[in-house]
């Protein structure tokens, strides 16, 4: 069981998930089959012309999810972070990072919540993007969750997308579970990229069209794309 104050909430199936199972509720989106308006957003990113600095598509990227980095933060302060996966409908709100370590039950639930929704697989994503998320709400003063638009990408799911449009980055930051692409509702797209270019964490794509920054944790650089 994860502790209340650790994990304050975990939303699964608003759209069945318990009905039918969890890993055909992982692969179910909520536009059910043979709709999937998302597919597009998921299709520009990574794009070339760059602003400044590489896109991920510029990137050499391992093809697996690298294993979980154990990294020790030197403040001892509890952070949290509020996700909505906008493709199963599900929601967390988690105090992932406790006591100067990060929370393993927290991090697992976050996780899961970020997982490829298209084949259900689950992957460790960077501890360090939940970092970029806290920073980001900090910044922002939001008061609404995450809403992620793609978090990891299998290697089936990202050749799938890639063979759709070149766009796609081949070994795209998202299959190591380095990457997320999110929006708020609460603010503007705008002042959410400005939020992440000043945190200077990592990798930022700015898709206006779209309406979705991406975040990473690769080399400072930032882009701008549809």
């Amino acid at each position: 069981m994860i502790e209340r104050r650790k994990l304050l909430g975990l939303g699964l199936g608003v759209l069945g998930a318990s009905a039918i199972g969890p890993m055909a509720a992982f692969a179910q989106s909520k536009f059910g089959p043979g709709a999937d308006p998302i597919a597009d957003l998921l299709m520009k990113q990574d794009l070339g012309n760059a602003a400044e600095g590489m896109s991920d598509n510029d990137l050499p990227q391992a093809s697996v999810p690298a294993p979980r980095p154990t990294i020790r933060r030197v403040s001892s302060e509890p952070r949290w972070v509020k996700l909505h996966n906008v493709h199963t409908q599900e929601k967390v709100e988690a105090v992932y990072f406790e006591k100067g370590e990060y929370v393993p039950d927290a991090v697992q639930a976050l996780d899961k919540v970020l997982r490829d929704y298209r084949t259900g697989d689950v992957a460790p994503m960077n501890p360090e993007l939940f970092d970029i998320m806290a920073g980001l709400a900090a910044r922002t003063e939001t008061k609404a969750h995450f809403q992620i638009i793609s978090g990891y990408r299998s290697p089936k799911t990202n050749a799938m997308l890639h063979a759709r449009s070149g766009e796609v980055a081949k070994r795209s930051l998202h299959m190591d579970g380095k990457a997320i692409d999110l929006y708020l509702e609460d603010v503007s797209l705008d002042r959410l990229r400005t939020a992440a270019l000043d945190l200077k964490q990592g990798g930022v794509g700015y898709y206006p069209v779209s309406n979705f920054v991406h975040v990473d944790v690769g080399p400072v650089r930032r882009w701008v794309g549809s």
